[in-house]
């Protein structure tokens, strides 16, 4: 994810007033007849998606592990767009997710899951949002190349 910011912050570093914001970003780059910045986006919301959909499985399946909410949501997200090369590499890296517990402990102070879940399920619903957002304006015919 963080080569797909480079990507989108060069463009921006390089042509801040045409491109304040993600969706002027877009069209000011396809003007200029490229597509790494626009492409880094795609691929940096499908990540945010994936992120999100991976934590929405685990809060809402409690006694589900991360590893099978992240796979779940690699199916349904990044898969599609992965090559057969690709595949095998992220199912793998499934396995190397932490215990949910131990996910928890590092994400909040508080020893209480009780109050993990409270902030997580805020913090996820708003990446939802802002994935929603995106990935309807990446659908749209100006996001297009």
């Amino acid at each position: 994810m963080l080569g797909n910011i480079t990507k989108i912050r060069t463009l921006h570093l390089s042509s801040p007033a045409q491109t304040s914001t993600l969706q002027s970003l877009v069209p000011y780059e396809l003007s200029t007849k490229k597509h790494t910045a626009s492409e880094g986006l795609l691929w940096l919301v499908r990540g945010l998606d994936f992120t999100a959909t991976a934590l929405r499985h685990t809060l809402s399946n409690p006694t589900s592990e991360l590893s099978n909410s992240f796979r779940t949501a690699y199916t349904t997200t990044l898969k599609p767009h992965h090559s057969f090369l690709v595949k095998p590499v992220f199912s793998a890296a499934m396995s190397a997710t932490p215990y949910k517990r131990d996910f928890y402990a590092k994400m909040s102070r508080s020893e209480d899951e009780g109050k993990v879940r409270e902030e997580m399920e805020k913090w996820v619903g708003a990446l939802e949002e802002r994935v929603g957002v995106m990935r309807e304006f990446m659908g749209r015919k100006e996001a297009k190349w």
